[in-house]
């Protein structure tokens, strides 16, 4: 998740942990802990980008980096930062149900999580939660506020802290609900229209759950398209993209490649667009793809111009953003297809 949600909810869940016992610095560390898996972004200053996009959720977002962790910072935090009510074990239960919750977190998105590196390399994204979904971090944003706000001991308090996470995790498994019903909907229409396939994703589009972005594994391409939970119609419109995959053989020994390839776990595609050979990560999804089907991905590396990716998924997340886009967004969301195209 975005950096803001998981300030957000470090705090609130810090302040349910230890709030009574520590007072309003549960909220800071509570922050603080939520954060520490991310401190992976300083491998950035001295690895490539391609190593980088590895490294980034893989050690510090594994159940052994927070088992260290917590140890560490139980320790430390019962010797110097001496609590009555704070005691070893619980200062460790502390740290290590707040990280523990932000792989947890972290594993609804397409990114995925590393969970057990070193040990496997295998990454687990479940794609049912956009990276920045407001409807999921709106009401523990306001308990943050509230409660910074509020005295210690006040007893709105507890109110805050169940009102704000009871709003967030009821989200969260609608979220999860609509990833189902997507799923079913998908695995139907394609075998409606007869469409071979060795597997597929489904995964929100920015900012919402109610519509997905559908990419579907057929031999030498994929299958491209989109549903709202509210569409009624069963058939899904695909478009086809081939992999091209030939496009890579006179690089295919480069280890940036071979990051690129191990990174998108088999989903992407190699076009040629202006004279640059570009590698396409699928699992983020399409730009805009609701309304422009025949768009680029969000992510998409040049291979040729290696100097041109900088901020390489965040670039394409809200390129072409404009109100007609949105409203184009909304009325899709809607189950509205007339519009588009």
């Amino acid at each position: 998740m975005d950096t803001l949600t998981h300030i957000a909810l470090g705090a609130v869940v810090g302040e349910a942990m230890a709030g009574k016992k520590i007072g309003k610095q549960a909220l800071l560390l509570g922050a603080v802990a939520q954060s520490l898996p991310d401190i992976d972004f300083v491998t950035s200053f001295w690895i490539s980008f391609s190593e980088n996009l590895l490294a980034h959720r893989g050690f510090t977002h594994s159940f052994l980096f927070v088992f260290i962790t917590a140890s560490a910072l139980a320790f430390f935090f019962d010797r110097w930062y001496m609590k009555p009510d704070m005691k070893l074990r619980a200062w460790f239960m502390f740290w290590f149900i707040q990280m523990t919750i932000h792989l947890l977190i972290d594993s609804c998105n397409a990114y995925g999580v590393g969970w057990f590196e070193p040990f496997s390399h295998t990454r687990f994204a479940y794609h049912f939660l956009f990276v920045a979904d407001p409807f999921f971090s709106f009401s523990l944003g306001v308990a943050t506020v509230a409660l910074l706000l509020l005295k210690p001991g006040h007893p709105a308090r507890l109110k805050w802290v169940i009102g704000g996470l009871t709003i967030s995790f009821l989200y969260l498994g609608y979220a999860a609900w609509n990833k189902y019903t997507i799923t079913r909907d998908v695995k139907n229409s394609l075998q409606q229209q007869s469409i071979a396939y060795s597997r597929f994703l489904a995964t929100p589009t920015p900012l919402n759950s109610w519509l997905w972005f559908i990419a579907v594994d057929a031999d030498s391409g994929f299958y491209i398209g989109h549903r709202s939970v509210f569409d009624q119609e069963p058939t899904i419109t695909y478009q086809y993209f081939p992999q091209n995959k030939q496009a890579l053989d006179t690089i295919s020994d480069h280890e940036s490649l071979q990051h690129l390839i191990r990174f998108s776990q088999g989903y992407y595609i190699a076009e040629v667009r202006h004279g640059k050979l570009i590698f396409s990560d699928l699992r983020f999804g399409q730009i805009t793809g609701w309304a422009t089907p025949h768009e680029r991905f969000v992510f998409h590396y040049y291979l040729s111009h290696p100097s041109d990716n900088q901020l390489v998924i965040q670039r394409g997340r809200f390129a072409n953003w404009n109100k007609e886009i949105v409203m184009n967004m909304i009325r899709r969301i809607r189950g509205k297809t007339e519009y588009l195209y």
